[in-house]
């Protein structure tokens, strides 16, 4: 698992199953946000397992499955949602990329400077400069 701090709040990586979450928890993670699809890896475990697994050390978990190519503007407001919480979260899907724009998108609809957040993911290593057009006011 390659985790990427985005900002204070929120990390992302590529995909990660049961066994992350001792590391997940003990790094503070109080929510798990999933943004891949059921079955998109035929190996990887389901939504219920890794809510299950998530649970047992301490985690929400919030499942936004979105495809590749397909967020829209209620998964970022999800999300925003998440975020409004306060608690620390950790979002993944197959690379991080999608999990990456979540958060973009969903700061863009809080409000937050495009150019921030572009600056942000490119420190992680994400672009993240279309979904800051498509989602500002």
């Amino acid at each position: 698992m390659d985790i990427k701090q985005l900002d204070q709040q929120v990390s992302v990586s590529d995909l990660c199953g049961p066994e992350a979450m001792p590391e997940l928890a003990a790094a503070g993670v109080e929510v798990l946000v999933c943004n891949r699809t059921e079955g998109e890896v035929e190996d990887l475990p389901s939504f219920a397992e890794l809510r299950q697994a998530a649970e047992a050390h301490g985690m929400e978990f919030v499942a936004i499955p979105f495809a590749r190519g397909q967020m829209n503007q209620e998964h970022c407001e999800q999300f925003r949602q998440v975020l409004a919480s306060g608690k620390r979260v950790h979002a993944f899907c197959r690379t991080g990329n999608r999990s990456c724009n979540l958060w973009a998108g969903a700061k863009c609809l809080a409000g937050e400077e495009p150019r921030t957040l572009v600056a942000q993911a490119g420190k992680a290593g994400f672009d993240v400069s279309g979904v800051v057009i498509a989602f500002s006011p």
